[in-house]
């Protein structure tokens, strides 16, 4: 592999519109593809935006018909703005690509990151990302009044009714209220397209954004779960430029250090 360069698009006051930063990737990705430069893994702090990967449902979009963009790379619905950093590791890997492998990579240079800064984070298994966990359902508070069972999983109308809609019932149910709920929840999102052998998009790490902008959709299609931050879990207030040199010192250790391999196929008939 070559070595992993980076190039900042920008932050805070420079923050960068989606669609400007996404044809930049497009750029970096033909040049890639051409080997005319090193993998390179763009980082960037966008201005507020809803985007939708290709398995978004209707359903998922915001209600009042705020714009959303849709995009080219795998997984559902999500938010980007201030408080966001945002990664975009364009790299060739060897055919067939094991998409997998590179999103395991990924999550495990930002479980690194939130380790560093004393936060204890993990997979959750089906759903991609960077998760903090919360309580056993049966240790959780109830929250304004809340007084459902959710020991009983058909009693939680998020996952029991396919017609309920936690938008429509206040902030007892809001993502950005998972942790006073202490559900699982959030804190990076990982979602890729892998073109010509060489991937694009990334991942997403919420710092410290205002997570109410996460309530008017359904993030990455997960009702029964919600987001976080560092600045929320850390309880202070957490910035993008601490968080920067973190996050690409591990990437560069994940990524660098990867013992690249195409993926296994199994023959016919085995």
């Amino acid at each position: 592999m070559t070595e992993l360069r980076f190039v900042h698009l920008g932050f805070g006051p420079e923050s960068v519109e989606y669609t400007e930063a996404w044809e930049e990737q497009r750029r970096v990705h033909a040049a890639r593809f051409a080997d005319e430069i090193d993998d390179t893994c763009l980082m960037v702090e966008h201005e507020p935006v809803y985007t939708a990967g290709r398995r978004t449902d209707p359903s998922e979009r915001p209600l009042d018909g705020t714009p959303v963009i849709d995009v080219d790379r795998g997984g559902k619905i999500t938010w980007h703005g201030p408080g966001q950093l945002v990664g975009y590791p364009i790299m060739k890997l060897p055919r067939p690509v094991d998409v997998v492998a590179h999103v395991r990579r990924l999550e495990d240079a930002l479980i690194r990151t939130a380790a560093d800064f004393g936060l204890e984070t993990t997979r959750v298994e089906g759903r991609s990302g960077v998760w903090v966990l919360g309580d056993p359902v049966e240790q959780r508070p109830r929250i304004g009044g809340l007084s459902l069972d959710f020991s009983a999983p058909a009693q939680d109308p998020r996952t029991g009714d396919d017609e309920f809609d936690a938008r429509l019932f206040g902030p007892e149910y809001a993502p950005s209220n998972a942790g006073q709920r202490r559900e699982d929840r959030k804190l990076a999102a990982i979602g890729i397209r892998v073109a010509k052998g060489v991937t694009m998009h990334g991942f997403s790490l919420n710092v410290n954004p205002d997570s109410t902008w996460f309530d008017r959709i359904i993030p990455c299609g997960i009702r029964d779960a919600g987001v976080t931050s560092l600045s929320y879990e850390l309880g202070r207030e957490v910035t993008i430029a601490e968080v920067l040199p973190v996050v690409e010192r591990h990437l560069k250790d994940v990524l660098e250090q990867a013992e690249l391999k195409p993926r296994e196929i199994e023959a016919a008939g085995a």
